[in-house]
């Protein structure tokens, strides 16, 4: 971008001009000389030459400020990926407010993951306190999305993550292991359907009554970790043929007859990752999705897991790419297969975020995704252990990847806080983006060390303690403890003006003080003198009921 004092009239015509020689989704604005004209590769640049124009516009008094900026993505797919099957299926409130943000971030695809929060005919009992979505809402969700130009693409658990299926007794005669599974004395629910072509056909008529509802030709199949393969039904078949053949079989079972119907298939590329031998079995017509959550740690230092849970990764071979993504895309690079790189918002586990964290493994997502020819970048907001953080810890980290997968080069080092107050929040105090950078750092400023979640969380959740090793340290904790307490306090002084600006505060709130209450925990462990038993009963009830009603 070239800056030139001031411009042309603000009541001067806009010339829209096609131009064929710019790349995709690319475009030109200059409004340095007596005229304004914007020149653009296709739909996609003219919407967001438009945006540009109208932030432009906001800034100029009687005359547009004299530039010209030519633009155009690193990566031509930016998606996101939000979790509604593991404790929150959105309103359609809420919805249009994060398609207005997936918007302004310049994403061009949303994919709702579903298990079971999809009201499936005949399959009441699975969905029936879920909140599920209707076909309706798919549909209306569907034209809201493409009014914004971003793609809604269908995303169906079909193989793995079947538990809210599989606990049912209609449906456990599909599973690999009936009764769960038992590993390294950890018990596993039921989660994964036999390799076979009964639960094939059951996949299948899952996605007619569900595909329909969307006008994309693409489909996210999943199929990631099947940690139960060869475990139960499928035993004799995987020692006859290797747990590698069974599940690309299986996975050709699934896809086959969706390309035959013309649609383009994603799945989970970790099983592949760790089978690259594997690749050149893959069908045409599909792309894989590499996927690592953690940011990668400096030279030489490898992210501790407790033993215990080691021993669980170790006996289910869970690929876990604690290296980045270049260990992530193992086998895919050169492979013929086109393929998106994932990373995550880093808010699952956390109640108020882990945004050092997340920039870290967006900005690796996008330097190794463009040096090994990804065609795209797909964030994923999880909701591990029933999705308890705040949605708005998830903005900081959509803003990021909008921005990086669009030019990383230029946005890297993005002024994170200033961004989210102007753009998303509208917040005049510019409070809220400092607020949730504050607290999104403190996870890791505890003593403790901990992998896919915070200590903060886990002093609260029991079944996520084997994420965190090492003791909390008092004068650490101590100094998490006026961080929160500080940002509390500035969070009173917040005026923001977007949609769900008032709510956005009091979710904030709660979550914040759920983490100072998780920090009194570790604090006490620790030797602090924290509030007593009484007291803290008290403010754990007053946030949870806070909490369900935010």
């Amino acid at each position: 971008m070239t800056v030139a004092g001031e411009g042309a009239d603000l009541s001067v015509p806009i010339a829209e001009i096609l131009d064929g020689n710019l790349p995709a989704q690319g475009f030109t604005v200059d409004t340095t000389g007596p005229d304004v004209t914007l020149r653009y590769a296709d739909d996609a640049g003219l919407r967001y030459g438009r945006d540009t124009l109208e932030q432009l516009r906001a800034q100029g008094d009687d005359t547009w400020p004299a530039v010209h900026i030519e633009d155009w993505p690193d990566l031509p797919i930016r998606g996101f990926l939000l979790d509604i099957s593991r404790g929150r299926v959105p309103t359609m409130e809420s919805f249009v407010h994060l398609i207005e943000v997936l918007r302004i971030a310049r994403y061009n695809q949303l994919q709702l993951y579903i298990e079971h929060t999809f009201a499936y005919t005949g399959h009441q009992d699975v969905w029936r306190d879920a909140s599920p979505m209707t076909a309706a809402e798919i549909r209306d969700l569907d034209a809201l999305c493409a009014g914004a130009g971003i793609e809604l693409v269908p995303n169906q658990s079909t193989y793995t993550h079947m538990e809210a299926w599989l606990s049912h007794d209609a449906y456990r005669h599909l599973a690999e292991c009936r009764d769960g599974s038992s590993v390294a004395g950890f018990s596993m629910p039921s989660a994964t359907l036999k390799a076979d072509e009964e639960s094939a056909a059951f996949a299948h008529g899952l996605l007619t009554e569900l595909l329909p509802n969307f006008t994309s030709r693409q489909v996210n199949i999943n199929c990631d970790e099947p940690f139960e393969l060869g475990r139960g039904a499928g035993a004799a078949q995987v020692a006859e043929l290797g747990i590698g053949e069974v599940y690309v079989r299986h996975l050709r079972r699934l896809m086959e007859p969706l390309l035959t119907q013309g649609y383009h298939l994603q799945f989970w590329a970790d099983f592949i990752s760790h089978h690259p031998e594997l690749v050149e079995s893959l069908p045409s017509g599909c792309t894989a999705v590499a996927w690592t959550y953690e940011s990668p740690r400096p030279k030489g230092e490898r992210v501790e897991i407790p033993p215990d849970f080691q021993q669980v990764i170790d006996e289910l071979g869970v690929n876990i790419a604690f290296d980045g993504f270049s260990e992530a895309l193992k086998g895919l690079p050169d492979s013929g297969v086109p393929f998106l790189v994932a990373p995550g918002t880093g808010t699952w586990n956390s109640l108020v975020g882990r945004i050092d964290n997340a920039m870290g493994n967006i900005a690796d997502a996008v330097r190794t995704g463009l040096s090994n020819g990804a065609c795209g970048l797909l964030l994923t907001e999880w909701g591990d252990n029933g999705h308890l953080q705040a949605f708005c810890t998830s903005y900081p980290p959509i803003v990021y990847a909008g921005a990086a997968s669009w030019c990383l080069a230029g946005n890297a080092d993005i002024d994170l806080p200033a961004v989210l107050d102007r753009h998303i929040f509208r917040d005049h105090a510019g409070v809220l983006g400092g607020v949730l950078d504050a607290v999104g750092r403190v996870w890791g400023r505890t003593g403790q060390r901990s992998f896919n979640g915070s200590p903060l969380q886990a002093a609260l959740i029991p079944e996520q303690r084997h994420l965190v090793t090492h003791e909390p340290d008092a004068g650490l904790v101590e100094a998490v403890l006026a961080t929160l307490d500080q940002a509390l306090t500035r969070l009173e002084q917040a005026r923001p003006a977007s949609r769900n600006g008032a709510l956005t505060v009091r979710e904030l709130a709660a979550a914040i003080g759920l983490a100072r209450h998780g920090a009194w925990r570790l604090g006490r462990t620790a030797g602090l003198a924290t509030p007593g038993d009484a007291e803290l009963h008290a403010d754990l009830n007053a946030l949870i009921t806070e909490y369900r009603e935010c």
